[in-house]
């Protein structure tokens, strides 16, 4: 039988999510490619950790063992920062292998530069995974394109404020309880600066604007609002008003260019992101032909996020070569 080369970078919840979603949907992925997809290698940092369920022969800390990989076609990157996957990846590319990615904050950074990188090296470069976990928001956004103009985005693009925003309002939570409760069922990290101020949600916008518009907005870190001054008062009274507040993303194509915001924000019932409760992410998308498209689907967590990259992956049917297996577990043993 003959397989696809591909190798991880980085093994925590979202690598965990990609290695564990190759093995249960194999013959999913097999119906689609036509082969089979091995995971050749895997990059961690700490090469003794015990990983139940990876061969540890697959394991290695050092990548230029991934670029060593004969035939190795897909590099999926789930590293947390920009440095040192922005150099994975720029050598994946200069390999050959198509890269696909859940890294954000590098995404907003250089992602355009990568894909012109990509371009010249005639692979492609997949990021549904960047922006809304499993809500398929990237692949929407070019569908619509190729026939539309996107005019506005509108979007709610992080969990974790949108759990605690649903539990001040439902449970009557203070901020401070509901970002507790969070943090012990894993939306939010030990330090939830980046999700409870909108930091999160900026990369990703970023990320959209420049999808949507060619172009990102002129929106620095000090004119981005968070949820952190928005009180159990203040939830109640917009409750009692039919109101509700999200926190919301949006850029909208001008004259003078892309303008866009970050804020909590009070919808009423009529706005396409007023039911938008829990973890869950939604993008509301404003084009030219199809009027408001919405996409709502889980924004955060290993398979939600794992499944935007395998989609990724099975998008490149017919732009991979199939080789004949050579198991890769005897590469690192030793």
């Amino acid at each position: 039988m003959t397989v696809i080369k591909a190798a991880l970078l980085g093994f925590g919840t979202v690598g965990q999510g990609v290695y564990e979603a190759i093995q249960t949907h194999s013959e999913q992925l097999k119906k689609l490619l036509g082969a089979s997809v091995s995971v050749e290698a895997v990059l961690v940092k700490d090469i003794t950790k015990e990983r139940p369920g990876v061969p540890r022969e697959l394991l290695t800390d050092n990548f230029n063992d991934i670029l060593s990989i004969p035939d190795l076609q897909i590099v999926f990157e789930a590293i947390v920062g920009v440095e040192p996957a922005l150099g994975y990846l720029k050598q994946s590319i200069a390999k050959g292998c198509h890269i696909v990615t859940a890294n954000k904050v590098l995404f907003a950074q250089h992602g355009n530069s990568l894909q012109q990188e990509a371009s010249r090296k005639g692979v492609t470069v997949g990021f549904e995974a960047t922006t809304a976990g499993g809500a398929p928001v990237i692949r929407t956004i070019k569908e619509l394109l190729r026939v539309n103009k996107i005019s506005r985005i509108e979007g709610i693009l992080n969990g974790t404020s949108n759990y605690i925003l649903t539990l001040m309002r439902e449970e009557n939570y203070t901020f401070e309880a509901a970002l507790k409760l969070s943090q012990e069922k894993g939306y939010a990290e030990a330090d939830p600066e980046n999700d409870v101020e909108g930091y999160d949600a900026l990369n990703k916008l970023l990320i959209l604007s420049e999808l949507a518009f060619g172009e990102k907005p002129d929106l620095s870190v000090s004119g981005v609002e968070g949820i952190t001054r928005i009180t159990l008062e203040d939830i109640q009274k917009a409750k009692k008003a039919g109101q509700r507040y999200r926190h919301l993303v949006s850029a909208e194509m001008t004259e003078h260019g892309v303008a866009a915001s970050i804020k909590p924000v009070l919808l009423s019932e009529d706005h396409p992101l007023y039911s938008v409760d829990g973890v869950l992410n939604a993008v509301a998308i404003t084009a030219s032909l199809a009027g408001t498209v919405t996409i709502k689907g889980a924004g955060a967590g290993k398979l939600p996020t794992a499944s935007a990259m395998i989609e990724d992956a099975a998008a490149l049917s017919g732009k991979l070569q199939t080789v004949q297996p050579l198991s890769a577990r005897s590469l690192f043993a030793g």
